[in-house]
């Protein structure tokens, strides 16, 4: 296959432009993911036979869509703002500016649907369908916090969605994408708006001091990766949820837990590692539920703690399916809102930033995303999605994304591995078992 040709790049402003400017502060949530990348990920379509609209071509249509949008989601069309403070701190924000959102038209006129869903690892090609692959947030102060590329393909279409992570989480990622997709369907208003808020502690408002030491990290280095799409039917995830919570006596164990555990195992059998060797999996515990009052579910922002779970490989190995996955479960469970305000009040105290390690190692899997994201709704006005893929963000070895199938039910797992361990799981009869080719 060949690349893609960039047919045009152009900002898209929210539609009010309204001129007054807002200043939202970001929570230590936030804050913490300054050295990181984006979230990426796009959905496929079937070319529509024709316009959404009419008189209007599928790319003016979905930018004066998308304008329309940005009028709710407004943060999205700013630029962080950095403000450097006399003891040599920074201080960083969302300047609600209207700068506006990067638009990317795009053309592979010999990349067809089919070439992008039946290879049996994730084409290359797939990682150039998204924008400003390998910014980090922290450059959120030059960049878009948006940017948005539109491929023509043979007979389909992908939309790939950039996010500045400072600014979204995965629930807030997807808020945007369907009520643009809602948008775009209708001339009405989106029917759930965001809810923003700013950064409080005790109704104090804090524009929050992190040291300029704290903002230098080397990009870690990779070795050569692959990625894989498995896809697991609700039937074989029930029978999963039903082995796990039978090994433990328990009815307590999620189908999610389960099936976590059963990748957890697999990958780490998988790269062979000794019996006594330390193993991790991260994975994002969402507090929105946790708060109290809860924060809605329409609350824009990052409400997402890293979790993690620690287990000798042997021990993940030997005590079975049930035995991980119930570590999965109390992990969650313990995180409870005093967790949360702990964490919130030593963050401020001491700011830390995620993603100082400059070479990565194969004892970790990192989780992102949830098959409980709406992601085939989103409909532009020509059908639903025929699937989901992520970008190159964040993609390290181990990393490891989790969509809702196109059934009702499903889930697939988007893998990121090395080549070796991806033909080793491949191979692992008991992991295969539950996987639908």
């Amino acid at each position: 296959m060949a690349g893609i040709s960039i047919i045009s790049t152009t900002t898209v402003v929210p539609a009010s432009q309204n001129e007054s400017t807002q200043r939202i502060e970001l929570t230590p949530w936030e804050l913490q993911l300054l050295l990181l990348g984006s979230i990426q990920q796009g959905l496929l379509f079937l070319k529509p036979s024709t316009p959404p609209q009419e008189n209007s071509s599928i790319i003016d249509h979905l930018k004066t869509s998308l304008s329309r949008t940005l009028d709710s989601f407004y943060p999205l069309a700013g630029r962080l703002g950095a403000t450097v403070n006399d003891d040599n701190t920074t201080s960083f924000f969302i300047n609600c500016n209207g700068a506006g959102a990067q638009f990317v038209h795009a053309a592979a006129h010999d990349v067809s649907v089919a070439d992008v869903l039946e290879p049996a690892y994730v084409p290359r090609i797939v990682l150039s369908f998204f924008p400003l692959d390998g910014v980090r947030n922290s450059a959120g102060v030059s960049e878009p916090l948006l940017a948005v590329q539109v491929t023509e393909l043979v007979d389909g279409i992908f939309i790939g969605c950039t996010v500045n992570h400072m600014v979204a989480d995965g629930t807030s990622f997807w808020h945007f994408f369907n009520s643009w997709s809602e948008a775009s369907r209708s001339s009405n208003n989106i029917s759930l708006p965001p809810i923003f808020r700013p950064w409080f502690v005790d109704d104090i408002h804090y524009s929050i001091q992190i040291p300029q030491s704290a903002l230098v990290s080397a990009i870690p280095t990779t070795p050569p990766l692959q990625e894989k799409v498995f896809h697991f039917t609700k039937e074989k995830i029930a029978t999963l949820k039903a082995r796990a919570n039978a090994e433990m006596g328990t009815h307590q164990i999620s189908s999610m837990q389960a099936l976590l555990a059963h990748l957890w195992r697999s990958v780490i059998r998988s790269r062979g590692l000794a019996e006594d060797q330390e193993t991790r999996y991260n994975i994002p515990i969402g507090i929105r539920p946790r708060l109290r009052p809860p924060l809605p579910q329409q609350y824009f922002g990052v409400a997402v703690q890293p979790g993690t779970l620690t287990m000798k490989a042997g021990e993940l190995l030997e005590l079975g399916l049930g035995h991980a996955a119930w570590q999965v479960n109390k992990t969650v469970a313990a995180y409870t809102e005093e967790e949360a305000t702990k964490f919130l009040e030593s963050w401020v105290k001491n700011p830390k930033l995620l993603g100082g390690r400059t070479t990565m190692i194969n004892d970790s899997l990192y989780m992102s995303n949830s098959p409980q994201f709406h992601v085939y709704g989103a409909d532009f006005g020509w059908g639903r999605p025929v699937a989901v893929r992520s970008g190159g963000g964040n993609k390290l070895d181990g990393k490891t994304t989790f969509f809702p199938g196109s059934e009702e039910g499903s889930i697939d797992i988007q893998v990121c591995l090395s080549p070796e361990t991806l033909e080793a799981m491949m191979e692992d009869a008991e992991f295969m078992e539950a996987v639908t080719i």
